[in-house]
């Protein structure tokens, strides 16, 4: 390998390994730390990567591609969801994952750089159950992968200039295809609508014709830039999926829809369904005077 090789880049911990400690005791909490850390190892080593190092209750791993990457982290993340021996007092044990894809400097069986540094700040984003990745390493995924991945936020990084997009891979199929039913499904169902229009500030956006997703938010990568305070810096999406028009909330306040007839939904960190025509509120209910809701119309 030469002497900075491009490879994905990932850290897994035990999330409340503190807690374990207190609860159980420390030789009942070593022994159920270190069944994660090998459940992990086993992962790692069935999807062709490398355990550089294991910490207490982390594991640091490298794999030659990004699908093998998310490949062992979503095995890492059933094998010890599903494992019955890991639950305490009812409750069962999780791990956070965080990955990047780039440059690292190999040395003595190490790995330094700054990949490394990124991955780890991932993982310090992701939250019990999560798996969180950077842009470099979504781009090098399959479009299956891709296709379960969504952008959550973004987070300043040690080292770097500019800000870094978080994403989330939804492993687990529910997540995937979860769906909040407050606005009813109607008998277009099934239907694949042609376009989606959406008008914010004087401004129109189309889905459709090539482009089925945007994003809405206060940062200024979004699609749709919309300021206030109770607005997330990546709030949320409207995506065509599935033959339906899908709102998909990635934020701490939700998002709120209100469609023609008169009907409201309120959505977070979950997905419903448009139909007809309406409007979008993010952080709170869509007034027809305010410069920040946004309108959308699906055309068939």
């Amino acid at each position: 390998m030469s002497a900075d090789p491009e490879v994905a880049v990932l850290f897994a911990d035990v999330v409340g390994s503190t807690r374990l400690y207190e609860v159980l005791g420390d030789l009942q909490a070593r022994d159920m730390v270190v069944r994660c850390v090998d459940l992990m190892r086993a992962a790692t080593n069935r999807n062709r990567g490398t355990v550089i190092k294991t910490i207490g209750d982390e594991i640091l791993s490298i794999f030659p591609t990004a699908n093998d990457a998310v490949n062992a982290a979503a095995e890492m993340q059933h094998d010890i969801s599903a494992h019955p021996e890991l639950a305490v007092q009812g409750q069962h044990v999780a791990i956070r994952i965080g990955c990047h894809f780039g440059p690292v400097v190999l040395e003595k069986r190490d790995i330094f750089g700054a990949s490394v540094h990124t991955a780890n700040r991932m993982t310090s984003q992701a939250k019990s159950g999560q798996i969180i990745l950077t842009a470099a390493a979504v781009e090098r995924l399959s479009p299956e992968w891709r296709g379960v991945t969504r952008q959550i936020d973004v987070t300043p990084v040690k080292g770097r200039s500019e800000e870094m997009s978080l994403f989330e891979v939804l492993w687990q199929q529910e997540d995937a295809t979860s769906m909040l039913p407050s606005i009813e499904i109607d008998a277009r169902t099934g239907h694949r609508p042609k376009r989606v229009r959406l008008r914010h500030a004087g401004r129109e956006y189309v889905l459709g014709d090539g482009k089925d997703s945007l994003t809405l938010g206060r940062a200024e990568e979004n699609d749709i830039v919309v300021q206030g305070g109770l607005i997330s810096r990546i709030h949320a999406r409207v995506e065509i999926a599935r033959n339906k028009v899908l709102l998909v909330d990635q934020s701490t306040n939700g998002t709120f829809v209100t469609s023609q007839e008169g009907k409201e939904a309120f959505v977070r960190r979950d997905s419903v369904t448009l139909v007809g025509k309406g409007m979008i509120g993010l952080g709170r209910l869509p007034d027809a005077n305010a410069a920040d809701t946004i309108r959308y119309t699906l055309e068939d």
